[in-house]
């Protein structure tokens, strides 16, 4: 028999009504904000509101796997050409990722004025030099490791380690879609294969498994989607519209089954993926003069497949699709032969992977504006973290540098040309305007009408988001 008194219970009652009373109070004062978003198991990408009007309705972002160097290719540093071969101020027995660090080196690219606004940029991606009319150059960006698997993480999650959604899975789960016949949220890894942390950068993590990142390409397709051999396209068609009566009849039976709602929304989104996912990776619909300004016949094999990547996200994002994650660089060939992991022979390496780069993707955002697109469409061009402006010791590479380095923005939204922050004289650390990760992520979110601390999904004891508890939007760089 319980000892629960009578005068224990008014006492809990009274406790109770008082909350509930704070509560609507604080409602009513605007001071306690419901944000939950609600999610129909049944259509979980329909389309939802944001939570102010957006400046931009999709999102792609080209990923540089390996660490892409800034110094060699969009912070432009005369010091260190002046300084070239002489040790580092302040640098005295530098330790970072793999070692000690050498003397300073002069880029490895040289540096020329691009468009009008004539930002100086390297010989080693002209093309997208070329676009710096287009184009927000944000300088001072820091990151929390010097790691590459917790740097993908960190940039595509905001959080180092794995088991959190991607920066994709929280803009998806937060707008849902307007395309009912593919996903809202694609991933295309590189030609060369995935990057070093796979699909933790396409993650739904603690979010709804709905709200993962898609992974094809243009060369692979989403896989077990096409109609068995020997199954006409007739008979396909009326086993998916019986089986859809079947299904109806069941939910009228179960209604409030939120479990076999989403059952039944995966398997129908992927009967309608049967006849959408072959139509827009098809590029033989696309012109000529297109398919040669993205590259995708070019005698270097993986740039063609990396260019037929490009297009196929522009592809895309035509069709509505909201977060488009485009993957530069693969790590099972090893250090810096897929990828843009520069340690120990930087000059050969980028050689190699600058071409695959650089024309397809300033064509991506060249036929994005060109067909009004950009206009309603975020272009993020990002990497983990930047590199050292001294070779390592004994080396003619450059090391990992967390501290300052460079990404850029594109398309609605954004000033252009501009150019938000710096790092110092050397390129080695951010000193005007530094950028965390946070504050990144935190500024693509309201771009896409979203408030980065309002948008948040209980987890474990509490509130997650995107940011964690940081980041502030850079104001500096949004449009008028």
């Amino acid at each position: 028999m319980s000892n629960f008194s009578r005068r224990d219970l008014l006492g809990h009652m009274s406790s109770g009504l008082g909350v509930m009373a704070m509560a609507d109070l604080l409602k009513a004062e605007g001071l306690l904000k419901d944000d939950q978003i609600i999610i129909d198991p049944g259509a979980p990408h329909a389309a939802r509101r944001p939570h102010f009007a957006p400046r931009a309705r999709n999102v792609v972002v080209i990923f540089c796997s390996g660490a892409l160097s800034h110094v060699d290719s969009f912070d432009y540093k005369p010091e260190l050409i002046k300084r070239h071969d002489t040790p580092l101020p302040g640098g005295s027995g530098l330790l970072t990722f793999q070692g000690i660090n050498g003397n300073i080196k002069q880029p490895l690219y040289p540096f020329r004025p691009r468009g009008e606004c004539g930002k100086m940029t390297s010989d080693l991606l002209p093309h997208i030099g070329e676009l710096s009319d287009d184009l927000c150059y944000i300088h001072s960006l820091t990151t929390k490791t010097a790691t590459h698997g917790p740097g993908e993480n960190c940039m595509s999650t905001g959080f180092i380690l794995d088991g959190f959604p991607s920066m994709g899975a929280w803009t998806t789960f937060a707008l849902g879609s307007e395309c009912e016949d593919l996903p809202a949220f694609v991933a295309i890894p590189d030609p060369r294969g995935v990057p070093q942390s796979s699909g933790n950068n396409w993650g739904p993590g603690f979010l709804p498994a709905a709200f993962q990142g898609t992974p094809f390409n243009a060369a692979s397709p989403v896989h077990n989607l096409a109609r068995p051999t020997g199954v006409s396209e007739e008979e396909d068609r009326a086993t998916r519209a019986y089986l859809k009566e079947l299904n109806e009849a069941h939910m009228s039976r179960y209604e409030g089954d939120s479990e076999l709602a989403a059952r039944i929304s995966s398997y129908e989104m992927a009967a309608r993926m049967q006849l959408s996912v072959p139509e827009v990776t098809d590029l033989s619909s696309e012109s000529k003069q297109t398919r040669e300004m993205y590259g995708t016949d070019d005698a270097n094999t993986i740039k063609a497949g990396f260019a037929r990547n490009c297009l196929l996200a522009r592809r895309l994002i035509e069709r509505g699709v909201r977060f488009v994650q485009l993957f530069n660089g693969a790590y099972a060939m090893g250090e810096g032969v897929g990828n843009w992991d520069g340690h120990k022979q930087l000059k050969t390496d980028y050689d190699v992977h600058g071409p695959i780069l650089d024309q397809p993707a300033a064509a991506l955002i060249r036929d994005l504006k060109q067909r009004g697109l950009l206009e309603e469409t975020l272009v993020v061009l990002c990497t983990e973290f930047g590199r050292m402006p001294t070779f390592q010791e004994n080396t003619s590479g450059r090391d990992h540098n967390p501290s300052g380095f460079t990404a850029i923005l594109a398309g609605a939204g954004v000033k252009a040309p501009f150019s938000y922050g710096t790092t110092d004289e050397f390129g080695w650390k951010a000193e005007e305007n530094p950028v965390s990760v946070h504050d990144f992520h935190a500024t693509i979110l309201h771009i896409m009408g979203l408030d980065h601390t309002r948008l948040t999904y209980y987890n474990n004891g509490i509130q997650r988001r995107l940011t964690d508890v940081h980041g502030q939007v850079i104001e500096g760089v949004l449009s008028a």
